[in-house]
């Protein structure tokens, strides 16, 4: 099968484009190498060195004997995006070429406008160019449990049936997102739908959980292969962070009281995911939802876990709750459905000791790379009190007369 992975160049893009074509598939990818920039833009970089795209297929080609095309430009560019349809005709296309961070997307207007942008027009030129060239292609998207919220009642995976007033009719589930990030998603989320209904488009969304995990069996192949592994506020996640404050010595820092609950899963079972998508397609007409998680712990769950492994390696690791940036219920309930893709086949990688004391080790031959000023930098969903009162005083001087 012919797959085309849009983010190609990114953490979770580049593990697949490897990991699909050690599976046998025909591969080829696109990106603008905008996240390189948005690193550049806020002094970041990646845990481990990341060679060039065009560095890393060559390593592969050289490894493997086995190619993997590329394409170089922007999703919100039309022409372009109809043009690698054509050229390269793909049966499958894997959509992670968005802005991925929520507190990349409420650092300020200007990158909040920016990420709606990027991520919706950029999906829309899909969805147009799917229609017009390659209407028989499933698209396999990347969304994200964080489209959802924290309703109080159990998540379905994608749909929810309403009766009212004597009828009942199925509907996209009611979203809550918190985030602007987020916020992108949900559009993406509905613009598909619409594909699907009205143009006959084939499409399966991927509403993953937080991704954990320094390495696939591909990228730790050979360091050339590397992907892009963050620990900082923008772009790491909870687990990810956690481990490299272990290894440096810093304190584990969960936002508030840590009694957020979330779906994880280890970025091995994220390759698993996509590629069981892609190997079952959805009918012409179908908009498929899969809950892609594993596990749901609190956010202090992870904590400790990665205390008791670090103990274990002799490493001093301390819990130091930071107060939290984000505007967001830290206790609640939350139980969402996530069978579907265990009922395609997925056998899950699962959050054990072992697991994490392997990605405490392998942080650890890095740590003298670790920028620790930029661990929490402090992007804030809210501004408090004292700056609404100050925004709200300059705006009353900026008034004529």
């Amino acid at each position: 099968m012919r797959v085309l992975i849009l983010g190609g160049d990114g953490y979770l893009g580049w593990p697949q484009a490897m990991y699909l074509s050690a599976h046998g598939y025909d591969v080829a990818v696109l990106d603008s190498f905008a996240k390189r920039a948005w690193e550049r833009e806020l002094s970041i970089q990646p845990l481990m060195p990341v060679g060039t795209l065009e560095e890393r297929v060559a390593a592969w080609r050289q490894l493997t004997g086995r190619d993997i095309a590329s394409y170089v430009g922007d999703l919100m560019d039309y022409p372009f995006v109809e043009r690698v349809l054509r050229d390269f005709a793909p049966e499958a296309i894997v959509h992670y070429g968005e802005q991925p961070s929520a507190p990349y997307s409420m650092i300020d207007a200007a990158r909040a406008a920016y990420t709606q942008a990027n991520n919706v027009v950029g999906t829309l030129n899909l969805l147009f160019a799917m229609r017009d060239v390659a209407p028989d292609a499933h698209l396999v998207k990347l969304g994200t449990m964080g489209e959802y919220g924290t309703p109080n009642i159990d998540i379905e995976e994608g749909y929810l049936t309403v009766e009212h007033n004597g009828r009942s009719h199925e509907f996209l589930y009611p979203k809550t997102p918190g985030s602007i990030y987020h916020l992108s998603k949900v559009h993406d989320s509905h613009n598909i739908h619409f594909a699907c209904r009205i143009w006959g488009l084939r499409a399966t969304e991927l509403n993953q959980g937080v991704v954990y995990g320094v390495e696939t069996d591909e990228s730790a192949s050979d360091p050339r292969l590397a992907t892009a592994f963050h620990y900082d506020e923008v772009f790491g996640t909870a687990l990810n962070r956690f481990c490299v404050q272990a290894v440096v010595g810093e304190p584990i820092t969960p936002f508030g009281r840590g009694g957020q609950t979330r779906g994880y899963l280890n970025i091995r079972d994220t390759m698993a995911c996509v590629e069981l998508a892609v190997r079952n397609p959805a009918e012409r007409g179908e908009l498929r939802v899969y809950n892609q998680f594993t596990e749901q712990f609190t956010v202090n769950e992870l904590a400790e876990k990665v205390c008791d492994a670090a103990a274990e390696m002799g490493m001093m690791a301390v819990i130091q709750h930071a107060p939290n940036p984000r505007v967001e219920a830290e206790e609640h309930y939350y139980n969402a459905k996530h069978t579907k893709l265990l009922e395609l086949g997925l056998v899950p990688n699962l959050l054990g000791p072992e697991l994490i004391r392997s990605m405490l080790g392998t942080i650890a031959r890095f740590a003298d790379r670790v920028d620790r000023s930029k661990i929490l930098i402090g992007i804030r969903w809210a501004p408090t009190v004292r700056e609404t009162s100050a925004a709200v005083e300059a705006s009353k001087d900026e008034r004529p007369g």
